[in-house]
């Protein structure tokens, strides 16, 4: 028998019953702190300078020595079968003309080497990594540095310089004479220059240091013109005027720089000529002055 005042005990509460933790007291449940990921840190890659090793610069000599001589080889042979078929061979090879044909021809055939070896090997741009730098606003300042450094020139009255040199044949005509001064202030200095100041230079200074580098670039620049002057004294002035344009190449880090100093000096000397003997027509008068000409 049932009253109000004693509900029966199945009967349902009017009230949600509160949900019960499935863990146990003794495990209570912690809050959740997000992880905040960290940045992964990012590796920066430093190109060597300069790309190529000495190595490259080892080959880049001898293969300009070796396309040298031969060029000038296949050229005098052309010139023997195509243009001057009586000739002899050994004439034609002493020909300024044409050795200074096959001279060009070789140095086109090595700027391309260069620049394949830096692009194609090493995947930089060319003139970036010769570090070119040009400033066209530089030009006049760094042309007049090279007239003055024809005052070098001065120390050959102290010096044991000959009479002749074999360079004077390249003035024996006036037509030969025009091209060689085109040559002085144009191709030759401009691969001289990338040579020397451009692959050489680095190499060395990374190895040793600048001022080593300074006096190892500017000998093997003096010794390679032995062979036009067979004089020491001029070697010795020749030397000094590398230790200017490489030392210009390390204070404005350009080649663009030390060729345009080179240019200067070059085209200095080449006027010098040309005044001396009235335009290259009295070549008898050049001996003072082009005996040291680069």
């Amino acid at each position: 028998m049932s009253s109000s005042d004693n509900p029966h005990p199945s009967a349902a509460s009017s009230e949600p019953a509160e949900p019960q933790s499935a863990l146990p007291d003794a495990f209570p449940v912690l809050p959740v702190t997000p992880q905040v990921s960290q940045p992964v840190p990012t590796l920066t890659y430093v190109a060597r300078d300069p790309v190529w090793s000495g190595w490259d610069v080892l080959v880049l000599a001898l293969l300009t020595l070796f396309t040298l001589i031969v060029s000038e080889f296949v050229t005098a042979l052309v010139a023997m079968f195509l243009v001057h078929p009586g000739a002899k061979f050994r004439d034609l090879l002493q020909r300024p003309s044409l050795d200074l044909i096959g001279e060009i021809l070789g140095y086109v055939a090595v700027a391309a080497f260069m620049i394949m070896l830096v692009e194609g090997k090493y995947r930089t741009p060319f003139w970036r990594a010769i570090h070119w730098n040009w400033r066209s606003q530089g030009v006049p300042k760094f042309l007049g540095l090279g007239v003055l450094t024809v005052s070098l020139d001065l120390l050959g009255r102290y010096l044991p310089m000959p009479k002749t040199t074999p360079f004077e044949q390249f003035f024996s005509r006036p037509a030969d004479a025009y091209l060689i001064a085109v040559f002085a202030v144009s191709f030759g200095p401009l691969m001289e220059e990338l040579f020397f100041r451009g692959f050489l230079y680095p190499v060395l200074a990374r190895r040793t240091g600048v001022v080593l580098a300074v006096l190892l670039t500017s000998i093997p620049f003096g010794f390679m013109h032995y062979l036009q002057y067979r004089s020491w004294g001029a070697v010795l002035v020749i030397t000094m005027v590398g230790v200017v344009l490489t030392v210009v190449r390390v204070v404005t880090n350009s080649v663009a720089a030390s060729f345009a100093v080179h240019v200067g000096y070059n085209a200095t000397l080449m006027l010098l000529t040309a005044v001396a003997t009235d335009g290259f027509r009295h070549m008898e008068k050049i001996s003072s002055i082009v005996g040291r000409l680069q």
